[in-house]
């Protein structure tokens, strides 16, 4: 409603000289330490010289996380003890002010555009619900959208609504003066992520990389001047499986120990400076910056049991390099996504695919699907399926391998579903049995060519 949105020029005048509203630009926080942790959640302790008297009184905190979570509050200071918190999470805003003034009068300003004439009325507000309903004199009136330029003035701004979220807590102190006074509390709307830039060079088997700490602030609070800690790993979350039944990123988890900070199993990623970080605000810092790492393309297929295809499909693409400290990226790496770019024959870096990463120690090998290729095909078919007994089938399986790259690729050709007691009891190649349900093929297919691969399963089903 246009005469709602009117409602913002008055705030900034004389409706609001009873209540004094701080400049948005003085933020009324002391100093502050953020630390972040994966899944938008956040401990926030902040430091506040305060005067406060002996005896009961009430303090407040402007400037507290819109998303505080209240039961995580204490308040730690010399001689100071709790006894009562509220936290005042009504918003000053127009919509508000008006709600609030239900069953208050107010004045209306109305302008005649033609002759600049103020016309002032006094009006009872008798409802905001969609719409503002007015009681002036004997008629009621609806507040509405007619092209005329209206105004609303307040007497004044309701002492339960708050310009900023504001926590009021009623202290027992045993003596006055001025002194710190650390709030501390558990909030929502804060997290991170990381993300990695890779620039691949396939040609010469090397990979650039910069790592990047991605901060998210939706709390509807600015932190100003914070001390800021990032904790990777998953803390009170019962995390699952992000991967499923694919094939993760980690092909082989790593044993080495970063140097950096522990803190009980997780990481700890401090940024080097204090920084602001602003509400609505997505902010990167830097934390890793690699070059000339060892990488290479792969390319993987995966065949579910008795899976036939009628049309080839494509293997996945693979880039392949380690999180070690030695020939490898160096560091453990926190979960996040990787993007990939290459080169193309102008020398200009293109994106060529990405894939996310969980928490990944130092150490670990990585492949991580970018994609699929548009030129290495594979069909896998049931050739023959026969029952050998009451218990047992014999199942015969061809899997056709195409490659229409100038250059020669090995695939490696990944057979699921299978039992712990199935036997391969005859095979064109050589697999591994890397698990209980999984075989494994290394297929070199020649540029411009084809290969097969056929193996007979004994199973129970």
């Amino acid at each position: 409603m246009r005469a709602l949105f009117l409602l913002t020029a008055l705030l900034a005048g004389s409706a609001l000289a009873q209540n004094v509203i701080p400049p948005p630009s003085q933020s009324a926080q002391g100093d502050v330490a953020v630390t972040i942790y994966n899944g938008s959640v956040a401990l926030v302790q902040d430091t506040r010289q305060l005067d406060i008297p002996a005896g009961r009184s009430r303090q407040e905190f402007p400037d507290v996380s819109a998303q505080i979570r209240p039961e995580t509050v204490t308040l730690a200071g010399n001689g100071v003890g709790i006894v009562e918190q509220n936290f005042d999470f009504d918003l000053l805003s127009p919509q508000a002010l008006m709600e609030k003034a239900v069953g208050e009068t107010i004045t209306l300003v109305r302008t005649n555009p033609a002759t600049g004439a103020e016309v002032r009325e006094r009006a009872r507000v008798l409802a905001a619900n969609g719409g503002v309903v007015l009681q002036i004199g004997e008629r009621i009136e609806v507040l509405r959208d007619d092209g005329l330029p209206v105004r609303v003035i307040f007497d004044r701004v309701p002492e339960n609504l708050r310009a900023r979220p504001t926590l009021s807590v009623t202290v027992q102190s045993e003596r006055g003066g001025r002194r710190p006074v650390t709030l501390t509390y558990l909030s929502a709307g804060l997290g991170w992520s990381a993300d990695y830039v890779a620039l691949f060079d396939e040609a010469n088997g090397r990979m650039d990389v910069q790592g990047w700490i991605t901060l998210t602030n939706n709390s509807g609070t600015p932190y100003v001047n914070a001390n800021t800690l990032l904790v990777a790993g998953a803390v009170g979350d019962d995390q699952q499986n992000q991967y499923g039944g694919r094939r993760g990123p980690i092909r082989q988890p790593g044993t080495e120990t970063s140097g950096r900070e522990r803190l009980a199993d997780f990481y700890l990623y401090p940024l080097r400076e204090r920084t602001t970080i602003a509400n609505r605000q997505t902010k990167q810092v830097s934390f890793l910056d690699v070059h000339n790492t060892p990488a290479m393309r792969a390319y993987e297929y995966r065949n579910a049991w008795l899976g036939t295809t009628e049309q080839p499909q494509s293997a996945n693409t693979v880039l392949r390099f380690s999180s070690s400290r030695d020939q490898g990226l160096g560091d453990a790496l926190p979960a996040g996504t990787v993007r990939v770019y290459q080169r193309d024959a102008r020398g200009n870096p293109q994106f060529v695919g990405e894939s996310a990463i969980g928490h990944t120690p130092m150490g670990s090998q990585l492949g991580l699907v970018t994609g699929q290729a548009f030129d290495v095909k594979v069909r896998a078919v049931v050739e023959r399926r026969e029952r050998v007994n009451a218990e047992r089938w014999r199942t015969t399986m061809r899997y056709t391998l195409t490659n229409a790259r100038p250059n020669p690729v090995t695939v490696d050709l990944l057979q699921s579903g299978l039992w712990g007691d199935t036997r391969i009891t005859q095979e064109s190649m050589v697999s591994e049995r890397r698990s209980a349900d999984e075989a494994l093929w290394h297929v070199p297919v020649p540029a411009n060519g084809e290969a097969s691969v056929t193996a007979t399963f004994d199973t129970r089903y």
